[in-house]
Formats: structure tokens, sequence, C-alpha cells
């Protein structure tokens, strides 16, 4: 990203990461499982069978408070009969007329589904339980202007287990920070176009108070869904999306459009799978049976290019021709891994490498990972946004050096033997942390250890990888990422392609 700014220091206004969209599903501990659910029922003396009758009374109350509230606002319910139906125009259209002032905006209707229990009698074993099912019920959006988080709406069921979800917006969440500091900025749609101070916000961006976020989350849970109070449970509060941006904000559409234009293009065909482990933290194995690739789409907005690997993705668009905006995904943040306190099966805890919790003070954890991914992104891209950087260095690779009094050959990108050593030595997870002989072995099955060690030495000759230290661990140089990201480009792109249409 360095490489990046430094060339586009006078083009470039700004850089801005922070949490886009996250979405915090809300459940009540004991009753989220059928088990749980029966135990409470069962206190309550209430019959399995009589579970649908219980939940009626409580069902009728969300109503009545939805409507209540309505009321008290002087907004109506608008019920949603069909599912292509677009909240957020509707709620635009609202604030158009309303304002931005804190306070309800809104409040939606819709039959979904939800999940549920149905009550079932084992005539073997003379048992009755609870079994989860879906079924469809009434769901509330009440959309609020909250004073911190901006623009944000829970989602609340009408039947039990009464599982909620909240969604906010970072960047709306920032912007409130940002005019409580008195620091000047305008907004297109969710991305900052000025900001006048942009380390401060940077720094605000980062702050990230989980504590005062699970308040807020609590009091619109007692607001919205008024069982909560009678059921006497608190709710637990999990992440189930969350993304990150990283924005670089141009001064200029005629400066940042063909350069996005080239990176988008030549992205989509240089990024490997690879790398898209490397940039999510991952290490691809042979073991790996998941989801992975690349997609390119071309929307009203704009184009984007999108990998993915599994529940986590990073994409890249451009956002009114003005920002490069690189976004990571995580539907499922324990994809991600950290180093934290273990609590292990004898009782002990450790210090390791854990998937990240899924509880929301998960939040400054995972900001880190997911920046991390963000920045070894546009590091990716750095290489590639100046092709003729990499292509001047190639002349230097390609032709032969001496050392102590012995000449090695230069790096031939069109020759089948160098091309396997590139590809290897290239491959996404050795830049998290180097490589050795022995892995290179591994990809190479079919060449004896000598010459591998003297293609190591011929790289290291032509400053394409340096040793870490007195040990036998290898690392990709500045140059090396830039010439193998060069030639590469260059095979594929142009040379192959020319050659396979003179056939």
């Amino acid at each position: 990203m360095a490489a990046l700014e430094e060339r586009y220091s006078s083009e470039i206004a700004g850089v801005l990461s922070c949490f886009d969209r996250v979405i915090v599903q809300g459940t009540l501990p004991k009753l989220c499982y059928a088990e749980g659910m029966a135990s409470y029922l069962k206190e309550q003396d209430v019959r399995l069978f009589d579970y649908p009758r219980w939940a009626e009374p409580l069902r009728d109350m969300i109503r009545e408070n939805a409507e209540r509230m309505a009321a008290e606002e002087g907004v109506e319910i608008e019920f949603m009969r069909k599912t292509s139906y677009r909240k957020d125009d509707h709620v635009a259209r609202v604030l158009e007329k309303r304002g931005k002032a804190p306070g309800l905006v809104c409040i939606l209707s819709a039959m979904e589904s939800c999940p549920s229990y149905r009550p079932w009698h084992d005539k073997k074993t003379h048992v009755t339980m609870l079994k989860p099912t879906t079924g469809h019920c009434l769901h509330y959006y009440f959309y609020f202007m909250d004073p911190e988080l901006g623009l944000c709406h829970l989602r609340v069921p009408t039947w039990a287990p009464f599982r909620l979800q909240f969604c906010f917006n970072g960047h709306n969440q920032l912007a409130a920070k940002l005019q409580a500091a008195g620091i000047e900025y305008s907004m297109m749609d969710n991305a900052f176009a000025t900001v006048s101070d942009m380390a401060t916000a940077q720094h605000l961006a980062d702050a990230v108070d989980v504590a005062r976020l699970q308040a807020v989350l609590d009091r619109y849970a007692k607001q919205c869904c008024p069982p909560v109070k009678t059921l006497e449970h608190g709710y637990h509060w999990s992440l189930m999306q969350v993304e990150y941006s990283t924005d670089i904000i141009f001064r200029r559409q005629a400066v940042f459009q063909p350069l996005y234009a080239a990176l988008s293009h030549t992205a989509i065909h240089a990024v490997k799978p690879d790398h898209v482990a490397t940039f999510l933290g991952r290490k691809l194995t042979d073991a790996y049976a998941g989801e992975l690739g690349n997609n390119f789409s071309t929307r009203i907005e704009g184009t984007r290019i999108k990998h993915h690997m599994g529940p986590a993705s990073i994409k890249m668009y451009d956002k009114f021709g003005l920002i490069l905006r690189v976004e990571t995904t995580a539907n499922d943040v324990s994809f991600f891994k950290h180093h934290r306190r273990v609590e292990q099966k004898d009782g002990t805890t450790a210090f390791k490498l854990a998937p990240v919790r899924k509880t929301i003070y998960s939040l400054p954890d995972l900001r880190e990972l997911l920046a991390a991914a963000n920045r070894r992104y546009i590091e990716f891209l750095s290489g590639l946004d100046d092709p003729s950087r990499g292509a001047r260095d190639l002349p230097k690779v390609s032709e032969p050096r001496q050392e102590n009094g012995r000449t090695y050959r230069g790096i031939n990108f069109f020759s089948s033997t160098d091309l396997e050593v590139v590809q290897a030595v290239a491959r996404g997870e050795n830049t998290i942390s180097g490589f050795r002989a022995r892995q290179l072995r591994t990809r190479l099955p079919y060449h004896k250890p000598g010459w591998i060690s003297r293609c190591l030495k011929r790289l290291r000759v032509h400053g394409l990888i340096k040793r870490v230290g007195r040990t036998y661990k290898y690392y990709l140089t500045d140059l090396g990422k830039r010439v193998i990201a060069a030639g590469l480009a260059l095979r594929e792109l142009l040379v192959i392609p020319a050659l396979a249409g003179t056939k």
C-alpha cells in the first residue's frame, strides 16, 4: 500500500479504514436450543404440547408494542408483500422527508421464515420433547437514527425463540464520531469523499467500544422486543457478518479510472487460489475442500472483482469513480484465527492459535485481522498497478550474473523448468512465513535436491530471494515480487494469447 500511496501521493486525498456493514445476532441462551426451551417450559409448568399456546401471548405483545411505537412517533407500519421490495430505498425516501434527527425512522413488516420448535412424542421411548423446525411468522424491521451508530435497524420476529438481528454501518458510526469531534467531512452514500483530519478520523475508526455497543443493543432489544422482560433472560450478541473496508480516496476521476481499469482486469488473471488464501491469512493445503475462486462482475455502480475462500471473501470495487475500496467480508468470523487464551478440556488454559470467537467482544481482534487482509491485497496490487516498473526490471534478471568467478544464467519465464521454480517460490503461503528447500522439493518432486539447491542459489544471485539470517529459510525480495508478478502477467496476458491467435 505504501508503494501505491507513494506513486500517486499528489492524487490521493487520503486512506481510511473502518468497519462497513456489521450484522449481529441476538439469542436468548436458554431458549435457543430445543433442550433449553423444553427445560424452561417445564420450570414454568407448561406442557410441551402447549408450546404454541404459551408463545401466542408473547407474539401479541410484540405486535401491540410495534403499533404503540408507530402511533407515538407518527409513522405507519409498512407491510412488504414482495420479496423484491428494497427496504433501503424505502428508508431513503423517508429520510428525505423526515431528516436525520435521532429517533425512530420507520417500521416495516414482512412474513419471513424463522426458527421454531414443534412438540414430539416418541411412542417407543414414551419421551415427549421439542424438535427444532422452521416456520413463518411476522417480522418487524425497526429503523432508527441512533446518535452513536447513525442509521441502523433491528429485525424482530414475533415467534419464540425471538432470535434478533441488528445491523449497522461502521461508516455511519464514524460519521457520528466525526460530527461529535467537530471534524468536517462529506460523504457519498457510505463512503467518505473528504475528511479535514484524516489521522484523527482513523484513530476514531480504530476505537471500538464493545461495552458501549452492547448497551445500545440491549436497549433496543428491550424497546422493540418486550417479551425479553417477561422471560427474564438477557440477550447474547454474536457476530453474523462483518465487513471491513479500506478506502483510497482520489482527487480526480481522470487519474483513478485508468488505474482502476488496469488493476481490476489484471487482478482477475494474476490472483491465484494460493494468493487468495494468503490475503485472508491462511495457508492453502491439499486437504482444503472448500470453495475458492474469483468473480468479476459489472454493476450499475461499476465493476467489481471478488475473491472468495469458504465463508470469507475480499472484494475490490470503485465507488463514484473516485474511491478505490478493498473490503474483506467474514460470514463466519471463526474462519479467521489468532493467538488467544484457550481453555483446555482439563480446565487449564493455554495461549495458542485458535479461531476467533463469535461474540461481539471479538470485534477489536477482528478489526486487526481484516485490516491485515486488506493491506496484503493492496500490497499485491501495488506490484501490478504499474507493470512498466516490473517490466524494466525483467532484463536485469534475464541476463547472466557472476559471483566468485562463477556465472549463473538468467531467469527465463518461458522455460518450463524456470517457470516451475518461479511459480513454486511465488506461492501465496510462502509470503506468510517464508519457505525452505524441502518445501520446494514437495512441489517439484521430479527434480533432484541438488538441482533445487542450485536454482535457489541462482535466484539469490539475481536478487529475487533472500535468506533469513544464518537459517535455511528464504523469502521473496521486493525486486522478486515485482519481477515475478510482471513476468507472469506478461506471459499470461500478452504472449500466450498472441501465440494462440496465430494458430
